[in-house]
């Protein structure tokens, strides 16, 4: 490292627990309660203890539920919240299971010390299958989940899992637990049946003798009841909060900017400098010279630091360092990557899949027999479909607050990933993850960006060489140039149609496979031959997963293609889709709903056509119509409809709110969306070229929602997204017979 500092300048100075998770009690004084769920040998709860019931008239039991002396009742959610009201819902549904008064309801973030690690989280991106395991199994998929998700620090908050693991496994039966402990409580101290004793808005209530009282007169005995392993849960008849649109609790101190972000860091006692950052335009290099002689004497500026592989200015303000970073001429080392335009990118695409041709690659999925299908097929078409590199584009700008003293270090950032961010600290500065503490705050958007823990790494890094407390702020052009990004891929597609116009084959080859796993099969539709194969090429540049991952390109390819098979059979595509469907009754529901709302056989107005598309990701199955107006030459939105089936929507509004921002986001993507390359660096570097959907182009968006019973409940951030471009490309070939391959839709009509 080059030390390029002007003169110095002086500075003033729990553990996891699931359904069936055992469930213990303990008291400390204080007169609160604190129930969790799962306690296993070794569990730190002297630890939890401090950090989340320090006050006095808070008692710690384990870890999720907390009542204290004035009736309010806390939930402990490990999950960040980042715009998409996880930590309201979450707390909603610990709190009907509690049957406590929603308006004494608190929400508190669980510490990132590894104590609050969820199993069910390592299991929903592992394994899935194993969540409804059967009982006698189940408490060896628990502990085998629970040792994973710690080794693999798995304090994850993505892939549209938080509700459906931490809510319904962990939160639910933190709430029924503590019920029962409560009641306990009181009919001991009443002599009366627990079975008599009724639990109301955070009251516990005895007709008969006429007693009753608040949760927090018994908090302190209800510590000390036997507890039932597996509580029993509500139905869904016996609900009072959840499936209610309850407000968020997140909103009123975003509404009036108490809200704190990670952006919004200023640590009590500590003098903050500021730092910018400029990183490789091309992965993979280093720096190999550089002048800062102007940045050197610029105002403000404390030091100058050459990482090796970014530089970093740091000084009084984030301004002034990121002006004296724009001054500063380096020279990089030549990249290994002979990509230099997405051109050259397609063209590695390309020659992977002609290496692969009709039957090579690596098999994903396969049924029947795909290549002999075809031999007997009376109609085969064939298509290539393109799409481009993607930023997430939070717009929080990637930050992070580090201060490093006496081989100790306090991080202060927004995340998805606090272990992972803690572990990658760690190894980058040579600690004990034992002397790191992060510190988690609310999140400006992420949409996946925010599980990557490079920029905190950084941060703590000059932290710890500059000997500053130091805030490292990204420039909107660092993060949209040199970050990680949502891949570009190219898929080739073949259909068979027997002599009826119905698909018989069905063939797939693409080149980049991440997760899910399932996104390039079209699992939903009874086709009797098919083939989904990857043939893996080299990305120019670094992957992170994106909102929905690979369903946000695979549901445009898929819902594409089996739009051309429709129009080549001479076919409705909506009708042609529930022909497919005859054994998915769920879909076909879906999909019929949506067709009723969005009156899809009723003829569109001139110039006017709309377009379908059927999705299942991420649990929740969601079909859109999308209608586009062509009378200008161009693509104008006018309407899209979405129905939506996760099984249950917890909370109606915060779902229909997630549902309509996928949807937004994915059509941003559609229309606007790609990253260029020139000479091998990205092209676009903030919001002027890298185009998001403006108020007045969005469309007027219906969302219903249908609750179809007793199935494993879906998510709602992500499935909104996968849909919408397939929905309109298809809407566009409707109105002009102009099939659209290749993202994004705006270039193709400049």
């Amino acid at each position: 490292m080059n030390d390029l500092s002007p003169e110095k300048k002086e500075r003033s100075g729990l553990a996891k627990w699931s359904r069936r998770g055992f469930i213990g009690a303990g008291v400390l004084a204080g007169g609160g309660l604190l129930i969790g769920i799962g306690v296993r040998p070794g569990n730190p709860i002297d630890k939890l203890a401090s950090s989340v019931a320090p006050g006095d008239g808070e008692q710690l039991v384990n870890s999720w539920v907390k009542i204290d002396t004035n009736n309010i009742v806390t939930a402990i959610v490990p999950h960040c919240e980042m715009g998409q009201g996880a930590h309201s819902v979450l707390a909603q549904m610990l709190a009907d299971e509690l049957d406590a008064a929603w308006d004494k309801v608190n929400v508190m973030q669980a510490p990132a010390d590894g104590s609050y690690v969820v199993g069910d989280t390592a299991r929903m991106f592992l394994a899935p299958f194993t969540l409804n395991a059967a009982d006698w199994i189940e408490p060896t998929w628990d502990g085998l989940f629970t040792q994973m998700a710690r080794l693999a620090d798995a304090m994850i908050t993505g892939g549209s899992s938080s509700i459906r693991t931490t809510g319904q496994h962990s939160m639910r039966v933190a709430g029924a637990a503590a019920r029962q402990m409560l009641k306990g409580a009181a009919a001991e101290a009443w002599d009366v049946p627990a079975s008599e004793i009724v639990t109301r808005d955070s009251t516990l209530i005895h007709e008969a003798s006429g007693n009753s009282a608040p949760y927090s007169e018994f908090a302190t005995a209800a510590a000390e009841q036997p507890m039932d392993h597996t509580p029993t849960l509500k139905k869904s008849s016996e609900y009072r909060l959840m499936g209610k649109s309850k407000a968020r609790t997140d909103i009123p101190a975003k509404i009036t900017g108490t809200a704190e972000f990670g952006i919004d860091a200023v640590p009590e006692g500590l003098d903050l400098s500021y730092a910018a950052v400029v990183r490789p335009p091309i992965q993979g290099t280093s720096v190999e010279s550089m002048d800062a002689t102007r940045a050197k004497d610029m105002p403000g500026v404390l030091q100058i630091l050459n990482m090796g592989n970014y530089v970093a200015v740091v000084a009084d303000s984030y301004w002034q360092a990121q002006q004296a970073v724009n001054t500063i001429q380096i020279g990089w080392s030549e990249p290994e990557s002979k990509i230099k335009t997405m051109d050259d990118q397609f063209a590695a695409f390309a020659a992977a899949l002609d290496d692969a041709g009709e039957t090579g690659g690596n098999e994903a999925a396969a049924k029947g027999n795909a290549q002999d299908a075809f031999g007997k097929a009376a109609t085969t078409i064939e298509a290539e479909y393109k799409a481009p590199y993607l930023a997430h584009a939070p717009m929080e700008p990637l930050n992070c607050t580090a201060h490093y003293k006496d081989g100790k270090c306090d991080i202060w950032t927004s995340t998805q990933v606090p272990l992972m961010a803690r572990s990658e600290v760690a190894k980058t500065i040579g600690l004990s993850a034992d002397d790191i503490t992060i510190h988690h705050p609310y999140l400006g958007g992420a949409f996946g960006r925010r599980l990557g823990a490079e920029y905190v790494a950084m941060a703590a890094r000059i932290a710890k060489a500059t000997g500053y407390p130091v805030k490292m702020i990204w420039s909107r052009e660092e993060d949209t140039q040199k970050a990680l990004y949502r891949c570009a891929d190219m898929n080739r597609l073949r259909a068979g149609l027997d002599d009826a116009g119905n698909l018989m084959a069905y063939d797939s080859v693409f080149t980049q496979r991440h997760d899910p796993a399932e996104a390039c099969v079209p699992a939903m539709y009874d086709i009797p031959n098919t083939s989904v194969r990857v043939a893996e090429a080299e990305l120019h540049l670094p992957f992170q997963a994106w909102r929905s991952v690979d369903h946000s390109q695979q549901g445009w390819f898929i819902e594409s293609f089996i739009d051309e098979a429709a129009h080549a059979a001479g076919k409705d595509p909506l009708e042609y889709r529930l022909a497919m469907l005859k054994d998915a009754p769920r879909h076909r529901a879906v999909l019929e709903k949506v067709a009723e709302i969005s009156e899809w056989r009723a003829p569109s107005g001139e110039g006017k056509a709309k377009g379908v598309a059927i999705v299942e990701s991420f649990g929740t199955i969601v079909a859109e119509v999308i209608e586009v107006d062509m009378s200008s030459g161009k693509p104008k939105m006018t309407n899209v409809w979405a129905v939506c089936d996760a099984g249950y929507a917890m909370n109606p509004d915060g779902f229909r709110n997630q549902i309509e921002g996928g949807i937004v986001f994915g059509l941003t993507a559609a229309m606007y969306g790609e990253l260029e390359l020139v000479d091998g660096a990205i092209k676009q570097s903030n919001f002027h070229d890298y185009k998001m959907l403006r108020i007045n182009e969005v469309p007027e968006i219906t969302v219903e929602l249908i609750n179809s019973g007793d199935v494993p409940i879906g998510g709602a951030g992500e499935p909104g997204l996968p849909p919408a471009a397939p929905a309109l490309t298809n809407a566009i070939f409707a109105a002009t017979g102009k099939r659209l391959r290749e993202l994004p839709i705006a270039k193709q009509f400049a």
